[in-house]
């Protein structure tokens, strides 16, 4: 079962793959040019040179998810344009972004914050 807390970091790759490769050619993309470690819990997003699929790769302790979207009309019309290798989302931008959203549209509060403040 894949499980996505609001602790999971999602790294989503700026350039698109060659959605021919699988689960260790996109293992591969997560080291070197993501510069991370594919076996660490993050969930990792990738998408085809033309906007029309997604493939999210992540290790769950025991073994590699690979999970694939095509949309059957339209594009993702959001993708990180970042001059770095990859783009950081949140658990909840994650679902927004699989269903052909715009993640930095959402306003979502913060995944922690103190709930009071100390005494002085």
């Amino acid at each position: 079962m894949i499980q996505v807390t609001p602790q999971t970091r999602v790294l989503v790759a700026v350039e698109p793959a060659d959605f021919r490769r699988g689960i260790d050619g996109l293992a591969q993309a997560c080291r070197a040019v993501l510069r991370s470690d594919p076996m660490g819990g993050t969930v990792f997003v990738f998408r085809n040179r033309r906007r029309t699929a997604i493939k999210v790769l992540l290790y769950d302790g025991q073994g590699f998810w690979l999970c694939h979207k095509r949309l059957s009309q339209g594009r993702f019309r959001w993708w990180p344009a970042s001059a770095d290798a990859g783009a950081t989302l949140r658990a909840h931008e994650l679902q927004v972004l699989l269903w052909g959203g715009d993640p930095t549209a959402t306003s979502a509060p913060p995944d922690w914050r103190r709930v009071s403040t100390p005494a002085a």
